[in-house]
């Protein structure tokens, strides 16, 4: 199971997550740019290192807020959306074929990434702009959505065919799953796991493919091709690393 972790989300002088500390365990790296967090020079040298690492680079696109680092959902004319997403995916690769490596995937972030899971025709917006960004390459983009369970997954499973488009199921290391298998909302005490045991069973048995246990106590299966995890400090660093040593070695293979 592939391990992404979102980064380049520093801006400027504000540090935000340790990402060279965390690049050596993971596999993929999904990378600000710059509508949620970082700004050119910080996707510039994320990209260079995830080059230098050998990590798959994916570009983490988001609703243009700053201010409120991508959290909060923003609605716009499909049109709009789509030039917004595209400017982002655009920009990365471009940084990315500067620096003598490729963009391998998309991974939107935060509001958009939660809202395109419960609106079919907001996925299909993001969908149509990887298609579009993929009729030049020889390598198409992959796109990370959240491993779902019934019709949802489906349908996306279906649109994505429909467009020759290649979906990673993502699973999350140490958020709570609610029983309907959507991530439990963070205006919960409980929805993100601090527990470093906690996590590390909940990777094990996804890694396993066997049931976690949602917030209600309830068995929940989900079947998941990347986890992401965090590095936002030291501690978080270290329950990565563990989560590396429990899975084996890495993979830029997607």
């Amino acid at each position: 199971m592939l391990l992404n972790c979102d980064m380049g989300e520093s801006y400027g002088a504000w540090r935000m997550g340790d990402d060279a500390a965390v690049m050596p365990y993971i596999d993929m790296a999904s990378i600000a740019c710059g509508f949620h967090a970082g700004e050119p020079a910080i996707m510039q040298a994320t990209v260079r290192l995830a080059r230098d690492h050998q990590v798959a680079i994916g570009a983490h696109p988001s609703y243009p807020d700053l201010a409120g680092f991508g959290r909060r959902s923003m609605q716009f004319p499909a049109d709009t959306l789509a030039a917004i997403v595209h400017y982002q995916i655009g920009a990365l690769a471009a940084i990315c074929r500067a620096n003598d490596t490729e963009l391998a995937y998309v991974k939107p972030h935060g509001a958009l990434y939660n809202d395109m899971q419960a609106n079919a025709g907001l996925f299909l917006t993001v969908l149509e702009v990887v298609a579009r960004c993929n009729e030049p390459l020889q390598q198409p983009l992959a796109l990370l959505t959240l491993a779902q369970t019934g019709a949802v997954a489906e349908q996306q499973s279906e649109l994505a065919e429909k467009y020759g488009i290649k979906l990673l199921r993502e699973a999350f290391a140490d958020r709570r799953y609610d029983p309907n298998g959507q991530l439990r909302s963070r205006h919960h005490h409980d929805a993100v796991l601090h527990d470093r045991q906690q996590i590390l069973t909940q990777v094990q048995q996804f890694a396993a493919g066997q049931p976690i246990v949602a917030s209600d106590g309830s068995a929940l299966t989900i079947h998941a091709d990347t986890l992401c995890v965090h590095g936002d400090n030291a501690e978080s660093v270290a329950t990565v690393a563990a989560i590396r040593a429990l899975l084996g070695e890495r993979s830029s293979n997607l």
